[in-house]
């Protein structure tokens, strides 16, 4: 089989027929990437094309109230700002880590009500000079598009609201949370209609909602079923109505919920976290024939490269078979990868992650 580029390849995966090899679509922390410099990689490369790896692009639209962002302290080791969310995060400079959420400004129904009526989709919400310059590139390389939308559980409670104040309200005022989920994904489809209608095509819709941890998940199925699985349905269908896949990230363990996302339509499934409770093996079982699997590789074996090297040798097999799989850490590429290790484990997947 000639060698596909990796439209072709992440293609055949969601037809779930074989390609010429898996794809392989990871990404690095800001901290790894340092590291890897450090190490030899030459600056200002792309680690995609450094390492040979097969690039996705997320088409960002900007949906949020805009409220002003300034930086508030700012050390060698972190900068502490506020955002066009209205949330205060502290973020580290060298270290592999989400933010820090200090405050937030929308913290009940009212100023959510004055917060959305920030929230209209206008054409300048979109990147237009970044899409015209880069998306001819994309194309021609044949690279991968999603368009990147950000709504539900996470965008609200990790961004906007916060965390408790969030799980409190989809108890007591379930309403008010349905409204932000359902919002959220207004913006989102007014804004890539535009995009749409200027002739702009994109192979996929993703989106992140986090909606569990370690060994457990933040809400019951129940829940789930009754306040947020309406909005994703939405999502799904949109995307499918537009000749898009449907892409869903959720870290954590996510297991209850995993028939209900085949079950909508849900076309493929990232991250797959290992040390959160879920096995990708066991999941390919069950649901591979249905969900492009992405993911599933244990980030915390990245320290020791022998044993990711037997973890992909003993798992890769399994996920590749019969197609719908893309490789890659189960979260994020952490900065205990070095440069060695990480050209190394790449270098077996391309070997044993061959269909020919």
């Amino acid at each position: 089989m000639k060698p596909m580029n990796t439209r072709e390849r992440i293609a055949r995966m969601y037809e779930h027929r074989e390609a010429d090899r898996v794809p392989i679509c990871d990404t690095p922390w800001s901290a790894t990437l340092e590291r890897w410099r450090r190490e030899g990689m030459p600056a200002g490369a792309d680690y995609n094309e450094f390492f040979g790896l097969d690039p996705v692009h997320l088409v960002p639209v900007d949906i949020s109230p805009r409220y002003p962002e300034k930086i508030i302290e700012e050390t060698e080791e972190y900068k502490v700002y506020t955002t066009s969310w209205g949330a205060t995060e502290r973020n580290w400079k060298h270290a592999a880590s989400i933010p820090e959420y200090l405050d937030f400004t929308i913290t009940d129904p009212e100023k959510w009500a004055e917060a959305r009526k920030r929230m209209t989709p206008t054409p300048d919400r979109i990147p237009w000079d970044w899409l015209d310059k880069s998306y001819p590139k994309f194309r021609e390389r044949g690279d991968w598009l999603q368009a990147r939308f950000r709504f539900g559980f996470e965008a609200v409670h990790a961004f906007t609201v916060g965390t408790e104040r969030v799980l409190m309200a989809l108890c007591t005022d379930p309403e008010w949370m349905v409204d932000m989920f359902n919002h959220y994904l207004d913006m989102n489809i007014a804004l890539f209609e535009m995009i749409l209608a200027k002739g702009y095509r994109f192979d996929a819709v993703s989106w992140t909602d986090d909606m569990g941890y370690k060994q457990s998940q933040f809400f019951s199925l129940n829940m789930y079923r009754e306040l947020l699985k309406p909005v994703h349905q939405r999502a799904v269908d949109w995307a499918h109505a537009h000749g898009m896949k449907a892409k869903f990230h959720s870290c954590g363990d996510i297991r209850p919920f995993l028939q209900d996302l085949v079950d909508m339509g849900i076309d493929g499934l990232h991250p797959l976290e290992v040390k959160a409770g879920m096995d990708p093996v066991e999941v390919k079982k069950a649901h591979g024939r249905r969900l492009v699997l992405h993911g599933g590789m244990d980030a915390l074996l990245w320290d020791d490269a022998d044993k990711m090297e037997a973890y992909v040798r003993r798992v890769l097999p399994v996920m590749k078979e019969g197609g719908g799989y893309i490789f890659s850490t189960d979260h994020t590429i952490p900065s205990s990868a070095s440069l060695e290790s990480f050209r190394r484990i790449i270098g077996v997947v391309k070997d044993i992650g061959r269909y020919t």
